[in-house]
């Protein structure tokens, strides 16, 4: 693949051909959520089963369209590598529950709200303190263990600010996908460097104008509730 520097002329503008050969060429991913939705909403599939439905797809593409799999060779292998990461997650999961049973026990969602109370009195103060908790919350963990660990310390401060749940629940999930860009430790960050060999560095410079951009999407999204929940007024909420 010729990795040279781009002219004016490669970007001077869109190629409806080159666009419908693009969509051509990834005609069988573009299908996937295709049949996962048609599975779950068309009464086929439970959400475990489209899960399985999913795994079997991607599996059969890759055997016996791309090829770039061997049924027979490959299977133990990609078997062992899904088991090993399923595990992991499992493990993962198993110690966030248990931690978030701690919390609930030790009652330190009340004592958090009484806090928070106590020291924040303006509902936007709170937004823009929430936003920079959940930032490092992104940072530190991964989305499974924060929805069971961070989850049930906010929900009742945003009940106490009369914050909808949907819109919490909005903000909660912007915030994280940016903490996944956020030096130094952002997720995704580190996934990147991995994929593409390049040095973590060159990742944060290079991210860092996106990661502008996603920091004013999650403030629209924080301070401006419309955007969360018209959809849901309009559709009889």
């Amino acid at each position: 693949m010729w990795r040279g520097r781009r002219t004016r002329a490669d970007v001077s503008g869109f190629r409806l051909r080159e666009a419908i050969d693009a969509v051509g060429a990834a005609k069988w991913e573009l299908l996937l959520p295709v049949v996962v939705l048609v599975g779950i909403f068309g009464g086929f599939a439970t959400l475990v089963e489209a899960a399985a439905l999913t795994a079997l797809y991607a599996f059969l593409i890759e055997c016996f369209v791309y090829r770039d799999l061997r049924a027979r060779h490959d299977t133990p292998r990609i078997v062992t590598e899904c088991v090993t990461l399923v595990g992991g997650v499992l493990l993962i999961l198993g110690v966030a529950l248990g931690f978030t049973n701690y919390l609930i026990d030790a009652q330190i969602p009340d004592r958090a709200v009484d806090w928070v109370r106590a020291h924040i009195e303006s509902r936007w103060l709170f937004l823009l303190a929430l936003n920079g908790f959940l930032l490092i919350v992104g940072c530190l963990l991964d989305i499974y263990s924060a929805i069971l660990v961070v989850v049930p310390l906010i929900q009742p401060m945003g009940e106490a600010f009369g914050i909808d749940p949907v819109h919490l629940g909005v903000i909660f999930l912007a915030n994280l996908q940016l903490g996944y860009l956020t030096p130094p430790v952002g997720m995704n960050l580190f996934l990147a460097a991995y994929r593409f060999g390049k040095p973590l560095t060159r990742i944060w410079r290079d991210s860092f104008p996106f990661l502008v951009v996603m920091l004013v999407g999650v403030l629209v999204i924080t301070y401006v509730p419309a955007l969360s929940l018209k959809m849901l007024e309009i559709l009889g909420r």
